[in-house]
């Protein structure tokens, strides 16, 4: 029976920040960490970047085990019973701990008509199939406009294959972007090769011989479509059964405080998972992103291993499409928050700003970089001002 200072459940970007937070404290307590993968702790978002333009597969990994962790992969963790601090995989092996960590991160949504050879790209597995087909194959379909969704159809097109992208806003990214940038984006991936397809919604995808079927309706006219790979990319759901077996608070997550600490005593959640306290905003947030997960970690890990300080972390996420790219601090929310569009040259470079009542509330630094830190002051700031004095508010 395994027994461990420290037990992690979940072998992502997360479990690796936080077993480097501990070290930063505790040189000598044993570190588990137990994954249902069965590769080790790696970079994630180069999966949809960096992997697709030279980047070598070697240059992913984390090298977790350099801090003296125990990496258990290809085991998934059923139960947790925190009276006896012990958790149990589907193989019947009993882990116990003193201090353990739900970093279980978060799984795809799946369509509801679909067959299994849909690749629903999360994991560095889901990669090396998609690198495999691409090899051999030359027409994809990619179902999803937001980051992975579009990230994957710049990546594959990138590489010289025909594809069509399929999604139900009006443009690409809309949940997060304005509407006007939206649709440039849809003729900027035009422009790129891609078949973009707004304002569709996939019914089912079949197996045709070797190809697939992608039925729509939507768009002009309902449609079938031949290709010889299909990724989805319809958003995610945080793992929290575990936490909820246990009668752990969850609420879009894994509800936790200052410290990553959850409802129940020696028991913390970080990560995709967690839902974390944002003093900047004033609320929890669950953040699906790299920053997030190597901030919640880090802090996490100092946590279990006796910092009592607590987080106080404003977010941050990027991408890169073709040769276009940004950076975002906060909520980007159009739906809910009037948009300020202030470009130094129309879709190419600007900053947008996303009040509610003339505070602003989230910052995209669109082909702008190197001013995280001064989008993150404004937030924190908490100015209220008129919609035109924000223009300026940062400089490119």
């Amino acid at each position: 029976m395994p027994h461990y200072t420290y037990l992690i459940v979940g072998g992502g970007m997360t479990g690796d920040a936080a077993a480097r937070g501990i070290r930063e404290l505790d040189q000598d307590g044993s570190i588990g960490i137990v994954s249902s993968e069965s590769d080790p702790p790696y970079d994630r978002p180069p999966l949809s970047k960096a992997l697709w333009k030279g980047m070598a597969e070697s240059d992913v990994w984390r090298g977790t085990a350099e801090h003296a962790a125990d990496v258990h992969l290809g085991r998934r963790i059923l139960r947790v019973e925190p009276d006896e601090r012990a958790v149990m995989d589907e193989g019947e092996t009993t882990f116990t701990y003193e201090h353990l960590l739900l970093a279980t991160g978060a799984r795809p949504r799946k369509l509801r008509d679909a067959v299994p050879q849909v690749i629903y790209y999360r994991t560095m597995e889901d990669y090396r199939r998609v690198r495999r087909l691409a090899a051999e194959k030359e027409s994809f379909a990619v179902i999803g406009g937001g980051f992975i969704g579009s990230e994957m159809a710049a990546a594959l097109a990138l590489n010289g294959k025909h594809v069509t992208l399929f999604f139900p806003e009006e443009g690409i990214g809309r949940r997060v972007f304005p509407a006007s940038l939206a649709r440039v984006l849809n003729e900027y991936f035009r422009e790129k090769g891609v078949d973009v397809r707004p304002k569709t919604e996939i019914t089912a995808v079949r197996r045709h011989g070797e190809r697939l079927l992608v039925s729509s309706v939507g768009g002009e006219r309902p449609e079938t479509l031949q290709a010889d790979g299909v990724l989805a990319g319809i958003g995610v759901e945080p793992a929290v059964e575990l936490a909820e077996r246990i009668g752990i608070k969850v609420d879009n997550g894994i509800v936790v405080d200052e410290q990553l600490r959850t409802s129940r005593e020696n028991i913390w959640a970080a990560g995709d998972v967690a839902s974390v306290p944002t003093p900047a905003l004033g609320r929890h947030l669950r953040v699906e992103h790299e920053d997030q997960a190597n901030s919640t970690g880090r802090h996490a890990g100092r946590s279990m291993a006796g910092d009592d300080s607590p987080l106080d972390h404003l977010p941050f996420f990027y991408s890169d499409l073709f040769d276009r790219g940004y950076e975002a601090v906060g909520e980007l929310d159009p739906g809910k928050l009037k948009v300020v569009e202030d470009w130094t040259e129309p879709f190419e470079q600007g900053v947008l700003y996303y009040l509610d009542a003339g505070r602003v509330r989230g910052i995209l630094l669109w082909g702008i970089f190197g001013k995280v830190e001064e989008a993150r002051h404004l937030i924190r700031e908490g100015k209220k001002r008129k919609i035109a004095d924000w223009k300026g508010a940062i400089e490119p």
